[in-house]
């Protein structure tokens, strides 16, 4: 009993020795705490404001970033409706007709095709901005690419017929040098004298084949007044040779006879305004009135001198053979006419009607061979009715062609105010085929073939034209 009060008697001293300390151990604790708190006090104050600083820095660029990307999504709806706008544009002017022609365009319009996207919701936070911080759309305050000009400019196509479709900008100038072709075949048989029966004839038979080649060399200079207004200005150089080969019967001669004539010089200046009318466009025509004016610069049919002495059989057939080719018509003219383009998705439609007056020459007189001058009176050459179709189609950039038809009227020659004897009507047609092919900006070649439909027509006519734009 003893030893075990004496084991109560230490956990009595042991208990009471504890409540002694805990006090002490509180407070050490406490100590502890503010110990740690006055060092954190003690933190030095420019790391501080660096720390501070750099999240500044970091929610600046996250608020920027955001404002970025609001902008981007504008500039993407602008950049898409002036893609719309420009297309609309080649659309109405026929450019991307031949794109859509090959397929080509089925990117660009699987493109815009697709749904713009959404415009986010003002206030919305954008992608990557810290919480509880928004921006506000940004309005780009200048435009992005620059809208293309619209062209009230006729489209262009290959030239085949001898007034153009587009007209010369302003203040611009083009020289157009070209050459020309032609030959012409014909056979005539005169039969001069009278019959007994259907079946036999007295008197002359003449029959003859005249093969006639021409070439002309000119330049033309066109100038824009207005960009609706040029003035063209055309020099030719003409070179005429004709073979007429004949053979008289019951005249005592069986072989073929050969006539040859020729001539070379400036043929017939002209000059012509042109002036487009109206403003066309995808489906609508185009309209270019035009007046050309032509001297008779060239030698003309009266000056030349004939040979009614070698080629005249005792005056019963024909009045003789000239002793040179004429390089000009000898009549002063004036043509008034109009030009229309009709663009067609793949095609250009185009023509020309038109009306040429010859104006009267008074007391004409001609040279003859030992005769010395005839007068011939007051001559009128027929007045020119012409109409022409034809349509265009564009290859490619660079190269396109044309096919065509012209046909005109010639009225018949009057002397003296009545109809001249052995005059008639005669129906010019020509079927045109031409092509065209621009090297560069400033240089297009331009090629022409027409096939003589009617007898009176010349066989084959070759046009090679080269405009240059200065």
């Amino acid at each position: 009993m003893y030893r075990n009060g004496r084991v109560m008697q230490a956990r009595t001293c042991a208990g009471a020795l504890a409540l002694a300390t805990l006090p002490m151990w509180i407070g050490a604790c406490l100590a502890q705490e503010a110990s740690a708190a006055s060092t954190s006090n003690t933190v030095d104050p420019v790391l501080r404001e660096k720390i501070e600083a750099q999240g500044r820095r970091i929610d600046a660029m996250r608020s920027k970033m955001a404002e970025q990307l609001a902008e981007l999504e504008q500039m993407k709806r602008e950049l898409a409706s002036q893609e719309v706008q420009y297309n609309d544009l080649r659309k109405a002017i026929g450019m991307n007709a031949l794109e859509e022609a090959r397929g080509g365009s089925a990117a660009v319009a699987g493109a815009q095709s697709a749904p713009p996207q959404e415009d986010p919701t003002p206030g919305t936070p954008a992608p990557g901005a810290p919480p509880g911080q928004t921006s506000q759309p940004v309005v780009a305050t200048r435009p992005v690419g620059k809208r293309p000009e619209q062209d009230d400019r006729p489209p262009e196509v290959a030239p085949i017929f001898d007034q153009p479709g587009v007209l010369t900008p302003r203040g611009k100038l083009i020289i157009e040098p070209s050459y020309q072709y032609g030959y012409s075949s014909s056979d005539r048989v005169a039969l001069v004298g009278y019959t007994v029966i259907p079946a036999i004839l007295i008197g002359l038979i003449d029959v003859r084949q005249v093969k006639t080649t021409t070439q002309t060399g000119a330049v033309a200079f066109r100038y824009g007044l207005t960009n609706r207004m040029e003035l063209e200005v055309r020099i030719p150089y003409v070179s005429n040779h004709t073979d007429t080969i004949s053979r008289e019967i019951f005249t005592g001669t069986a072989q073929d006879n050969l006539f040859t004539t020729s001539g070379k010089g400036i043929g017939d200046i002209e000059a012509t305004l042109r002036y487009q009318l109206n403003d066309g466009g995808a489906d609508k025509p185009y309209y270019v009135g035009w007046f050309r004016a032509k001297s008779r610069t060239g030698r003309d049919p009266f000056e030349v001198t004939s040979d009614c002495v070698t080629r005249c059989l005792e005056n019963f057939t024909g009045t003789g053979l000239p002793l040179q080719s004429p390089t000009g018509t000898g009549f002063y003219s004036a043509q008034a006419g109009v030009t229309w383009l009709y663009p067609s998705d793949p095609v250009v439609f185009f023509g020309n009607l038109s009306y040429l007056h010859n104006f009267e020459r008074k007391n004409v007189s001609r040279n003859v061979v030992l005769a010395g001058k005839q007068f011939l009176g007051d001559i009128k050459a027929g007045d020119i009715a012409d109409i022409s179709l034809g349509m265009g189609l564009s290859l490619n950039e660079k190269a396109s062609i044309s096919i065509g038809y012209d046909q005109a009227f010639v009225g018949r020659t009057q002397q003296n105010g009545d109809p001249l004897p052995g005059s008639a009507r005669a129906t010019l047609g020509s079927l045109l085929i031409g092509g065209s092919y621009r090297f560069n900006e400033k240089e297009t070649l331009n090629v022409t073939l027409g096939v003589g439909v009617t007898r009176d027509t010349p066989d084959t006519t070759i046009t090679v034209r080269v405009p240059i734009t200065l």
